[in-house]
């Protein structure tokens, strides 16, 4: 795989500007051959993201043939310029366009583009579409964040993970597109690296072999793309994104390849491999500039913030983190050693200072795997996963304890990864049920991995049994859609009865409630 320079790509990928006025028609395209002759470009659809107040990013990937063996979704070696436009308007009357410009997608990054906006207004919805050659793009809704300063009285989002073709069908986007959302948090897990063979017709992974090079990666994103349930959703609503493991191989840690992964990798041979599979992802998000992958180093933490109600944390759990404890006789005492990681030194003082100092309301955590201790085990015994931070114990301790020391009011984790819902009260000690309360944690299931699940399961059951402060749990898939105010979250579990048939009905499981100023969960209303 090539490298290249931030620079160089950040030139390759450079937008100009355009008239407010232009019209984006077929028939107002430039004469010559395109290299999808006649095709649709726009198979993978378009999508925003990381929005601020005066802007966001737009995006979309050139791919008239996206299941192409060779990655390369049917482009060839030459850029092609893509005309985008945004307006106050779905029908993008002409009195209604407020920016339009162009930009060079370019082979080294899969032909695809990242328009970052600037200069729109703050807390207001737009519309966006590309043309390149004679064809339109799908159009796009998306929405500026409030002002830094706002006085918001309402955010709803919604945040989900997990998404594996071969389990079953991407319904639960189908929904989400549907709710009128301002946002939409994804934490992690978009594509699943394995063999993937499934038994429902066309969600089998189109290689039918584990990936690890960059045509591969691409070839398996431009699959999951194709899906018009995850194409909706991105459609209609900005998106925040992060990675977990599998975009990249299960359960790695920072440098180091899951120790039974076949063929072996040494330190070298992986971090290709992650260095192709983070190019992969930022050529398939719609992320800014700053997130562009230098070889096997991608910047993916980072603040987002909803005027003064909101203000997003989004954690990399994957990329500083020390090793798992591998062989540790459950419950596993280790897990409590001083000076391990799971974000690193850096990130780790990133996020305590910016809980300590922030003015907003709510402070979120966009997180990936599970804070709260959950024991797996029925009876005296104990059992904790150790890929989660129940296997960095001291580590989450850290900031756990800033939580307290500093009196941080009104922080919320939302997390991804375990295929199961559950909502739980963040104790300083969980050995000691009495200490304080310092945050609320919601558990988010998936869309699609792990199959239809159940209502309630003998995980849940345990969890439940075995760990006073969990309030809920259920393991249905589905997405949790949030309504913030200045008083009150609520979080509504929404799961869909099957994701082994298309077309399954959504319903709300349950809504939980946290109330502001009062730490822990104020209540629970079950279906």
């Amino acid at each position: 795989m090539p490298q290249l320079s931030r620079r160089h790509l950040i030139g390759l990928t450079g937008a100009t500007g355009l008239s407010a006025a232009t019209v984006l028609t077929r028939s107002s395209a430039p004469a010559g051959a395109t290299p999808w002759s006649g095709t649709d470009p726009f198979t993978l659809g378009v999508a925003s993201g990381d929005p601020a107040p005066d802007g966001v990013v737009l995006w979309t990937r050139l791919a008239p043939n996206p299941l192409a063996a060779d990655g390369r979704a049917g482009m060839g070696d030459k850029p092609v310029q893509v005309q985008w436009q945004v307006a106050t308007d779905p029908t993008f009357k002409n009195d209604s366009v407020v920016r339009a410009g162009s930009a060079r997608a370019v082979p080294e990054l899969a032909h695809s583009v990242h328009v970052e906006l600037s200069g729109l207004l703050p807390d207001r919805e737009y519309w966006y579409r590309f043309r390149a050659g004679n064809k339109l793009s799908p159009v796009g809704r998306t929405r500026t964040a409030p002002a830094y300063g706002a006085e918001l009285k309402e955010l709803r989002f919604a945040f989900t993970s997990c998404q594996n073709l071969p389990a079953g069908y991407f319904t639960a986007y189908r929904h989400m597109a549907q709710d009128d959302l301002d946002l939409v948090v994804h934490l992690g897990d978009y594509i699943y690296e394995g063999v993937g063979k499934s038994t429902l017709p066309g969600r089998s992974h189109a290689s039918g072999a584990e990936i690890f090079t960059l045509p591969d990666y691409r070839l398996r994103y431009s699959q999951y793309k194709t899906d018009p349930d995850l194409r909706a959703a991105h459609a209609a609503a900005p998106w925040i994104v992060t990675p977990d493991d599998h975009e990249v191989e299960n359960n790695y840690a920072n440098d180091i390849s899951e120790p039974d992964q076949e063929p072996d990798q040494d330190r070298a041979v992986f971090l290709k491999r992650r260095a192709a599979a983070y190019q992969a992802y930022y050529e398939h998000m719609p992320l800014r500039r700053r997130s562009m992958p230098t070889g096997p180093d991608m910047q993916l933490y980072r603040r987002i913030r909803y005027g003064r109600l909101a203000e997003f944390n989004v954690l990399d759990t994957r990329q500083y983190r020390d090793d798992q404890l591998e062989g540790c006789a459950q419950p596993c005492t280790d897990r409590y050693q001083p000076g391990r990681t799971m974000l690193g030194a850096e990130q780790e003082s990133w996020l305590t200072s910016g809980l300590s100092s922030s003015t907003a309301t709510w402070k979120v955590l966009a997180n990936q795997v599970v804070t709260f201790d959950a024991d797996g085990k029925a009876g005296p015994a104990e059992s904790y996963s150790l890929d989660t931070w129940m296997g960095y114990a001291n580590a989450r301790q850290r900031w756990y304890d800033v939580l307290h020391e500093r009196k941080v009011e009104n922080t919320v984790v939302i997390t991804g990864d375990a295929h199961r819902s559950a909502t739980a009260d963040l104790k300083l000690d969980y050995r000691d049920q009495a200490s304080p309360t310092v945050g609320v944690e919601f558990l988010g299931t998936s869309i699609s991995s792990g199959g239809n699940g159940a209502d309630m399961d003998a995980t849940g059951t345990t969890w439940l049994s075995q760990n006073p402060h969990l309030k809920f749990a259920n393991s249905q898939r589905g997405y949790q859609r949030c309504v913030v105010t200045p008083g009150q979250w609520r979080t509504d579990y929404r799961v869909v009865s099957a994701v082994t048939t298309p077309d399954a009905p959504i319903a709300d499981r349950a809504e939980v409630y946290v109330e502001a100023g009062r730490p822990g969960v104020a209540g629970v209303d079950r279906h």
